[in-house]
C-alpha cells in the first residue's frame, strides 16, 4: 500500500494540511478499492459466463451463491493484503516468503471455505440432494483447495504489480541519482577550469607589468572580459560556439601581448556551426593547452589554427598549434582529461577527442560531436 505525506510549510493552515493528506489517502485507497470490485466482479460474470454456456440453468439459488461468494472474497483477499503489508513481505526476497505465502494462502482459503460452506447450509442454498450429499468436512477439503485456486491468481496479480511498481521506482531513483552525479562532475569539473585559467591568465600579465604598464592594463581588461564570460557560463551545461569563441579570441589576444610575433592565430569557422552547442571553457582550454605546451616551449613561437566546420554529419573542430607531443599522447593533463571526461558525460559515445602530432612540426586536438539540428 502506498502511504503518500505532504509536507506543511508555516505558512500553511494545519486544517489544509490535513485536509490534502486526507485526500491523498483516499485517493489512493479508492484506487485499490476499485481494483477490488472490478476483479471480484469480473470473477462473477465469468462465472456466470461459464454456467450459462456449458448449459447449467441460472437459479436465484446460483445467483445468492455467487454474490455470497463475491461478498466474502473481498474482505478475505484484504485480510491477506494487510498480513502482507504489516510482515513486510514485500520488501523480502521470494525465497524467504514463499513458506509464509503458501501458509497464509492455505489458511485464507480454509477461512473462506468455512465461512461459504456454512452461509450456504445457514439460507439453504445448496443445490446437491442431501442424500447424496458428501460430508461437511470433506466439502470443505474441496472448497479449500478450490479457493486456493483463485485466491493464487489474486496474489499472484498483487505481487506482479507491486513487482513492476517497485521496478518503476527504482528506475527514477537511478535516473535520479545518474543525474545527481552527472551534475555533481560537470560541477567539479568547472570548479578546477576557471582557477587553472586564471592562474595562467595572472602570469602572462605579470610579464607585461615592468615592461609595458599601458599593456597590461589592456591585458587586465581583456582578463576581466573572459572572466564575466566564464562566470556566467558556470551554471551551464553548453553554451553556443559563438560564445566560447568571444573568450578565445580575448583569451588569444591576451598571449599576443605576450607572445607579440612570435605567436600567429589563425581562423577558419564556419558560420553555420556558430550555434552548435558545445561543453563551456572547453575550446578556451584547448587553446590554452596550445599556448603553454606548444607555442611557448619553440624559441620562434608558432602559429594556432582552429577551425570549426561540419563534417560527415558531426560538429568537427580542429585545433592546431606548432610543436610535439615527444611521445606523450597518452599521458594528458587535467586540461585534456577534463575535455574527454566532459564530452563523455555529456554525448556518452556520440563525441570523440584525439590529440596527435601531425606532418610539419604541428599538434592538432579534434573534437568531434553530433550535430544539433535546432539551429
Amino acid at each position: 500500500m502506498l502511504i503518500m505525506y505532504t509536507n506543511i510549510s508555516k505558512k500553511q493552515k494545519p486544517g489544509a494540511a490535513s485536509f490534502h493528506l486526507h485526500l491523498n489517502m483516499q485517493l489512493n485507497i479508492s484506487r485499490y478499492w476499485w481494483c477490488q470490485i472490478f476483479g471480484w466482479g469480473v470473477f462473477g460474470l465469468a462465472n456466470i459466463f461459464f454456467a450459462y454456456t456449458y448449459g447449467q440453468e441460472i437459479t436465484a439459488k446460483m445467483i445468492i451463491r455467487l454474490l455470497i461468494v463475491l461478498a466474502l472474497g473481498i474482505p478475505i483477499t484484504h485480510l491477506l493484503r494487510n498480513v502482507i503489508i504489516r510482515k513486510k513481505w514485500l520488501v523480502l526476497p521470494i525465497e524467504k516468503i514463499i513458506t509464509r505465502l503458501f501458509f497464509s494462502l492455505v489458511t485464507a482459503s480454509l477461512i473462506y471455505s468455512l465461512c461459504s460452506l456454512s452461509l450456504f447450509e445457514w439460507f439453504n442454498l445448496s443445490e446437491v440432494n442431501p442424500e447424496t450429499k458428501a460430508p461437511f468436512i470433506d466439502r470443505v477439503v474441496l472448497r479449500t483447495f478450490d479457493s486456493s485456486l483463485f485466491l493464487m491468481v489474486w496474489l499472484l496479480i498483487y505481487y506482479v504489480y507491486h513487482y513492476f511498481q517497485k521496478n518503476k521506482k527504482q528506475e527514477v531513483d537511478t535516473f535520479r541519482l545518474q543525474s545527481l552525479v552527472k551534475e555533481l562532475e560537470l560541477k567539479t569539473i568547472k570548479s578546477h577550469i576557471n582557477p587553472h585559467f586564471i592562474f595562467n591568465s595572472l602570469n602572462s600579465i605579470r610579464a607585461l607589468v615592468d615592461e609595458n604598464p599601458e599593456r597590461a592594463r589592456r591585458a587586465i581588461t581583456e582578463l576581466s572580459n573572459i572572466l564575466r564570460s566564464s562566470m556566467q557560463t558556470e551554471k551551464l551545461e553548453t553554451v553556443p560556439l559563438e560564445q566560447e569563441l568571444n573568450i578565445v579570441r580575448d583569451y588569444l589576444a591576451l598571449e599576443q601581448m605576450r607572445f607579440e610575433e612570435r605567436l600567429k592565430v589563425d581562423f577558419d569557422i564556419d558560420e553555420d556551426t556558430l550555434s552548435q552547442p558545445i561543453p563551456p571553457m572547453m575550446l578556451q582550454t584547448l587553446a590554452e593547452n596550445a599556448i603553454k605546451h606548444g607555442i611557448s616551449k619553440q624559441v620562434n613561437g608558432g602559429t594556432v589554427f582552429i577551425s570549426s566546420d561540419f563534417v560527415g554529419g558531426h560538429h568537427e573542430i580542429i585545433i592546431r598549434n606548432s610543436g610535439i607531443l615527444n611521445g606523450h599522447a597518452d599521458h594528458i593533463g587535467f586540461g585534456l582529461q577534463s575535455t574527454q571526461d566532459r564530452l563523455n558525460l555529456l554525448f556518452g559515445q556520440k563525441a570523440t577527442f584525439e590529440i596527435k602530432d601531425i606532418p610539419g612540426n604541428m599538434v592538432e586536438a579534434k573534437v568531434v560531436m553530433p550535430v544539433n539540428n535546432m539551429r
